[in-house]
C-alpha cells in the first residue's frame, strides 16, 4: 500500500489539463516515483519529504507564485487571506516555528487562522520540503486547505474560527502546569478575534496568569467583509501586556518583532498590519470568453427573496449576519447588520426585539454550531425567528447530523427549500406559527428548480414523478431538500415514483402514505446525516419500509463537485442506486440503510 499514491495520484491526474507543460512533466516524474514504491506507510510528511528529495526540481522559488498557481489549478480558495498572512508564515519558518509539526524551534506554533494552510504548503515547497503534486490537488480530494496534524501542524481545525486561540491557551496552560518554560505562539486574524471563544480564551489566559502566550494578529481590517473598526489593541494589551506593532507586509520586520517577544519574559501580542483583497478567489476568465455574470447560487438569491417578502407583506424585518452578507446576496436588497464573526452574538441580537418583527439570522451551516446554546435560548423565547444556514459541503453543518440536531431543538422546524416559492412558503408558515423557530437550509449551489415543489403544502410532499395510477406502486424514492434536485436528474429516464419533501419531518397526507405503504421498497435520499434524520423519521413515524441513503461521513474540505461522489450523491451514483431499486423491488425485507 502506498498512502501518498492513494491520496494524491487520482486528483493530480485529473488536474493535468490545468497544468503548464513544465508542471505536468514534474507531476509525471513524481507520480512515477510514487508508483515505483518505497515510500512506505509512515507519516505523511516523511513521504512528502522523500518524494521532494527524489524530484528536487523547483518550478517556483517564490511562495506567492506557488499560492497563485495552487488557486488557479483548484479554481477556488482564499488566495488573498493566504497572501495577507504569507509574510507572517515566512517569519515563522525563519524562526524555526513551522518545522516538526510546530513542536520544534523556540516555541510551539498554533495556527488559529486555519484557512491559511496553503501558505505553509507553498513555503514548504519552495524550501524543498514538499513535492509539487500535492499542491495541484488543493480542494480536489488530495490536499486540504485548512490546517491538519497530518500536514505538519500541531493542531487540526474543522469547523470554527476562534478555536485556534482556545487551543493555544489550552497548550500554554498545560505547559505551565507541567512547569515547562516554553512559549506558545498563536497565529490569528483580526476577524477571528470577534469570536466569543477568543475573548473568553484571552480573558482566561490573563486570569490564570499565563506568561508563555504570544498572540500574532494578522490585522488586515477584513473578515469576509471589511471590519467596522480596526482591532482593539487596548483590550489585547490589558489581557496580554506587552504589545508590539509591525509592518505585516515585511517578513523581516515580523521576524524581528516576533523574535523579541519570544526571548523576553512574559506574554505578548504582535499586531501585524497587512492587506487583503477579495475573500474568495475567482479565476480570471479565459481570453475571449463571455463575461456574462454567473448564475447565483440558490443561497445567493436570499436577499432578493427576502425583499420580495417584505414588499408583499409589509413586515418589519431585522437581518443579522456573521460576515455572510455576500453568501446570501443581502447587499442592495435588504438592510442588514453585520456582527463580524460573532455567531453567538448574531443570535443574541434577536432576543429583545419586538415580537412582531421578523428576525433573520443569516449564518453559515458550520458557524451556527458555535451558537447552539444561544439558539436553544432563542427558540424558547423569540417569536418570528428565521435561521438561514447556508451550506455548500457534503453535510449540513460540522458534524454530519447537524441538520437533524437542529430539528431536535425545542420549538424548531427545519426546512430545505429548493425553489423561490418554497422559501416564500417557509416565511408564510413562520407568520402563521411565530412561536416556532424556522431553521432553513439554504444550499450554496447553482441548480435549476425541480419540476414540482411543496409550496402549496410546505410540510407535506409533492410528486416530482407521480406513480402510475393504474398499476400498484412497488418501489418509490422519497427525498429531502437538495437531494430532490439530484434525484430528479438521476431519475429522468427511469421513471421511478419520486416524492419530494422540503420539511425535515414531513406530514404526509393519507393518500400519499397509502401509496408508500403499498411499496415493497422505499428509498429515502437526503443530503444530510442519516442518524435520526429524514429517512429514519419516515420509517419510525409511518412504519414505512424505508432504506436510508444519506451522508455517512463527516464533511471534507473539498469543492462541491467532489463532495457529491464522496457521499454517494453524484447523479451517476444515484442513477445506479435507483436502477438497482427497480431491479430488486420484488426482493424481501428491505435493509435499514442503503
Amino acid at each position: 500500500m502506498n498512502a501518498l499514491l492513494d491520496r494524491f495520484a487520482g486528483p493530480a491526474r485529473e488536474a493535468l489539463p490545468r497544468l503548464t507543460p513544465a508542471e505536468r512533466a514534474v507531476v509525471h516524474r513524481e507520480l512515477a516515483e510514487l508508483e515505483h514504491g518505497g515510500h512506505g506507510d509512515g507519516p505523511l510528511l516523511d513521504g512528502l519529504r522523500k518524494l521532494a528529495a527524489q524530484v528536487p526540481e523547483r518550478l517556483y522559488t517564490d511562495s506567492a507564485d506557488v499560492l497563485l498557481r495552487m488557486h488557479e489549478i483548484a479554481g477556488s480558495g482564499n488566495l488573498q487571506s493566504n497572501l495577507s498572512s504569507l509574510p507572517l508564515v515566512r517569519a515563522c519558518f525563519a524562526l524555526g516555528l513551522a518545522e516538526d509539526d510546530g513542536r520544534g524551534g523556540p516555541a510551539d506554533l498554533i495556527v488559529g487562522r486555519g484557512h491559511i494552510a496553503p501558505a505553509f504548503h507553498a513555503e514548504h515547497y519552495v524550501r524543498g520540503n514538499w513535492p509539487f503534486t500535492p499542491l495541484a490537488t488543493l480542494h480536489q480530494g488530495g490536499l486540504s486547505g485548512v490546517v491538519h496534524r497530518d500536514l505538519g501542524f500541531r493542531n487540526t481545525m474543522r469547523y470554527s474560527l476562534g478555536v485556534g486561540v482556545a487551543q493555544a491557551v489550552s497548550l500554554a496552560w498545560e505547559l505551565t502546569r507541567r512547569g515547562e518554560d516554553r512559549k506558545v505562539v498563536c497565529l490569528a486574524g483580526d476577524g477571528e478575534l470577534h469570536e466569543g471563544v477568543a475573548f473568553e480564551a484571552l480573558r482566561f489566559a490573563h486570569d490564570a496568569g499565563l506568561t508563555n502566550l504570544v498572540l500574532v494578529v494578522d490585522a488586515n481590517a477584513k473578515g469576509i467583509e471589511p471590519l467596522a473598526k480596526p482591532v482593539n489593541t487596548g483590550y489585547l494589551t490589558a489581557y496580554l501586556g506587552r504589545l508590539v506593532e509591525a509592518d505585516g507586509r515585511d517578513p523581516w520586520a515580523v521576524e524581528a518583532a516576533l523574535g523579541v517577544l519570544l526571548t523576553v519574559p512574559g506574554p505578548g501580542v504582535l499586531v501585524c498590519r497587512t492587506r487583503k483583497g477579495d475573500h474568495s478567489f475567482k479565476p480570471a476568465p479565459a481570453p475571449g470568453a463571455a463575461t456574462a455574470p454567473a448564475k447565483p447560487s440558490f443561497a445567493g438569491t436570499t436577499g432578493r427573496m427576502l425583499a420580495a417578502h417584505q414588499e408583499r407583506t409589509g413586515r418589519e424585518t431585522a437581518v443579522f449576519t456573521a460576515d455572510m452578507a455576500a453568501r446570501f446576496g443581502l447587499r442592495g436588497h435588504v438592510p442588514y447588520t453585520n456582527t463580524g464573526l460573532a455567531e453567538t452574538l448574531t443570535v443574541g441580537m434577536t432576543l429583545s426585539l419586538p415580537d412582531d418583527t421578523l428576525k433573520v439570522v443569516a449564518t453559515d451551516a458550520m458557524y451556527y454550531m458555535d451558537s447552539l446554546s444561544m439558539l436553544t435560548e432563542a427558540t424558547t423565547g423569540v417569536r418570528n425567528l428565521l435561521v438561514l444556514a447556508g451550506r455548500s459541503w457534503g453535510a449540513w453543518g460540522g458534524a454530519h447530523n447537524a441538520a437533524n440536531l437542529l430539528g431536535l431543538l425545542l420549538h424548531t422546524r427545519v426546512y430545505e427549500p429548493v425553489t423561490e416559492a418554497e422559501f416564500a412558503a417557509c416565511l408564510d408558515r413562520l407568520a402563521r406559527d411565530p412561536a416556532t423557530t424556522h431553521a432553513v437550509s439554504m444550499v450554496d449551489a447553482r441548480f435549476d428548480p425541480p419540476p414540482a415543489d411543496c409550496a402549496a403544502d410546505i410540510d407535506g410532499g409533492a410528486w416530482i414523478t407521480p406513480p402510475d395510477g393504474d398499476a400498484p406502486c412497488t418501489a418509490a424514492v422519497v427525498t429531502f431538500g437538495y437531494a430532490s434536485v439530484l434525484v430528479a436528474e438521476a431519475n429522468r429516464d427511469l421513471g421511478l415514483p419520486h416524492l419530494h419533501c422540503a420539511a425535515l419531518t414531513p406530514e404526509l397526507d393519507p393518500a400519499t402514505l397509502a401509496v408508500l405503504s403499498d411499496c415493497r421498497r422505499v428509498l429515502s435520499v437526503e443530503y444530510n446525516g442519516a442518524d435520526g434524520g429524514f429517512g429514519e423519521r419516515l420509517r419510525a413515524r409511518h412504519l414505512l419500509p424505508v432504506e436510508v441513503h444519506a451522508v455517512r461521513r463527516d464533511i471534507a474540505h473539498r469543492v462541491h463537485a467532489r463532495q457529491l461522489p464522496l457521499h454517494g450523491m453524484s447523479v451517476p451514483m444515484l442513477r445506479d442506486r435507483l436502477a438497482g431499486l427497480l431491479e430488486t423491488r420484488e426482493a424481501g425485507r428491505a435493509p435499514a440503510h442503503a
